[in-house]
């Protein structure tokens, strides 16, 4: 049975209206990455932190932001190959779930997870995080901040992806600059094991050259004719 690993980036959702970090208008725009990227940011002024990605929340929540064709075609084939098909997205956004995927790890975190810093506990929110929002959990006030990894952090559920990994039997790289680690190496541990790998992305990833197979164009274009491919394979 095939068993296939999905890795997604930025470039999937920016056609949903979700600014990446890179690109000249990014979100890095008029900000240090410092500042707003790392736990050392975050203890020198969460309110600053806190507002940033608020800002990222509102847009996500708006009727601006909806999954697009790319976002379909991968839940539609997680539903055609049901428990074959993994997505591990870099991205923080719900945009997967939305149209419909069910088995997603979200390796960087969650836009829409508060998480407590008094207590641990992660609770989901639509709501800005400021200064006196209490934990629905514990009920400290000022201890909220985004479930998202930061700079400096470890990735979510990594032993579990590196499993996938090493029994995959197919990589795909979707939407991905190829410059941020411990992603960027995903392709290197399948062509470790011997699965066939895809790249999909507007241009080619620092990574391109581990793949066996390069596909140039928007996510909404490419990524439904190879989920297609695949299907027809199967």
């Amino acid at each position: 049975m095939a068993r296939i690993v999905i890795l997604t980036g930025a470039g999937v959702s920016a056609e949903s209206g979700i600014r990446t970090f890179r690109d000249a208008n990014g979100l890095w725009e008029n900000h240090d990455i410092t500042d707003v990227a790392t736990p050392e940011g975050f203890e020198a002024d969460p309110a600053l932190v806190n507002e940033f990605y608020n800002q990222r929340r509102r847009q996500l929540c708006s009727n601006e932001v909806r999954p697009n064709a790319a976002h379909e075609a991968l839940a539609r084939l997680q539903r055609e190959l049901p428990g074959q098909v993994l997505i591990v997205t870099q991205n923080i956004d719900d945009l997967h779930e939305r149209a419909g995927a069910t088995d997603v790890i979200h390796m960087h975190g969650e836009l829409l997870n508060q998480w407590c810093l008094a207590c641990g506990e992660r609770t989901r929110t639509r709501d800005d995080i400021v200064d006196h929002t209490s934990c629905p959990a514990c009920g400290e006030r000022g201890r909220l901040r985004p479930d998202v990894v930061w700079f400096g952090e470890v990735p979510y559920e990594m032993d579990r992806i590196v499993n996938e990994l090493e029994s995959c039997t197919l990589f795909a790289a979707i939407g991905t600059s190829g410059e941020v680690y411990p992603a960027a190496a995903f392709v290197q541990y399948a062509v470790a094991v011997g699965a066939h790998t895809v790249e999909l992305n507007l241009d080619a990833s620092r990574a391109f050259s581990y793949f066996h197979e390069v596909r140039r164009g928007l996510a909404s274009v490419e990524v439904p004719k190879w989920v297609d491919e695949v299907l027809a394979g199967c």
